[in-house]
């Protein structure tokens, strides 16, 4: 496919765009600093969530499931590159459609995961697990131009969901001791959000999220973004504008 339809979302015109309240700057001032109380609390409760989180027992899993990666079969406890921790992201992948009918979401997450040298100084590995089949999926990781360790979860998908939904996306932490790998957190749904910076940037805005859930004055803009964009999730478009080929198909053109 090499849809070059263009996607940007059309802004709204100078001027008729919905505005805060507009005050002088001692004012404005004013509830920034009643603002940053608020804000303050909530860095400490997320500190003290995380120190909860340190503090959970860990439950040992299969450290010989197998993977599939560039070199064939491996097995998790490979995955961990000889470092102690490996933080791991499951990527939800539907067999046989296009790289335009992948996840926007999982998409989404991926696209944003670049610098791995400061998780790898704290000897920490981070990877992608798809669930789907090994030579598909990563002609779709090759599309998208993501350069961080992946593998295939397929053939061991029941062991590593342990009772999951299949084909959930999640972020999963697991330790290394010796030879025994063990789980010691996951979470989904918004709780991925720690791997998506887009979101924290967006929030920090006037509009925010722009979704229709967030709590906004009215006539702020919402207009439901998926993450997808004409047809597709919406970081292929630059990749098709570089000429790159979303065929996943093995008779690639």
């Amino acid at each position: 496919m090499n849809d070059s339809t263009n996607t940007e979302r059309p802004s709204a015109a100078a001027g008729t765009a919905a505005m805060p309240e507009v005050v002088d700057r001692a004012a404005w001032q004013a509830r920034i600093d009643a603002l940053r109380i608020i804000e303050k609390a909530h860095t400490r409760e997320g500190d003290a969530i995380a120190a909860a989180r340190r503090r959970l027992p860990a439950v040992e899993v299969d450290a010989t499931a197998t993977l599939i990666g560039p070199n064939g079969r491996v097995t998790l406890l490979d995955a961990f590159e000889g470092r102690q921790q490996l933080l791991a992201y499951y990527h939800m992948w539907f067999n046989g459609e296009p790289a335009a009918e992948q996840c926007e979401g999982c998409t989404f997450v991926t696209s944003q995961v670049r610098e791995l040298s400061y998780l790898h100084a704290r000897d920490i590995t981070y990877a992608v697990l798809c669930w789907g089949p090994y030579d598909e999926s990563a002609r779709y990781r090759e599309f998208m131009g993501y350069d961080v360790p992946w593998y295939s979860v397929a053939e061991s998908a029941d062991i590593l969901r342990a009772g999951r939904p299949l084909n959930l996306f999640m972020l999963v932490s697991y330790l290394r001791q010796g030879d025994k790998v063990f789980e010691t957190y996951w979470t989904t749904g918004r709780g991925v959000e720690v791997v998506t910076p887009t979101l924290g940037l967006l929030d920090m805005t006037v509009y925010g999220r722009q979704e229709p859930w967030e709590n906004s004055p009215a006539g702020w803009p919402q207009p439901d973004p998926s993450w997808r964009e004409n047809g597709r999730p919406t970081a292929q478009w630059p990749r098709i504008e570089a000429g790159r080929s979303d065929n996943l198909s093995p008779a690639r053109r």
